[in-house]
């Protein structure tokens, strides 16, 4: 079974939404460290939107919800 990763900010709604649609992902603060916000760079090509959302070995950058 794949594992879900939310890259984001816990003040960020976005972030909050995507959350709440994975309510079985596991959620990597990327303020808490420089590594984890190096870690969604590279995931993300370098863009600087959130949350980045790393499910079946896929990558996107952003959430909307129905997406």
């Amino acid at each position: 079974m794949s594992e879900t990763v939310i890259y984001g900010k816990p003040t960020c709604p976005h972030t909050k939404r995507a959350l709440a649609a994975h309510p079985e992902a596991r959620f990597v603060d990327i303020l808490a460290s420089e590594a984890n916000m190096e870690e969604m760079l590279r995931l993300s090509d370098g863009q600087r939107r959130i949350p980045v959302i790393v499910e079946d070995g896929r990558v996107c950058v952003g959430f909307r919800r129905g997406s």
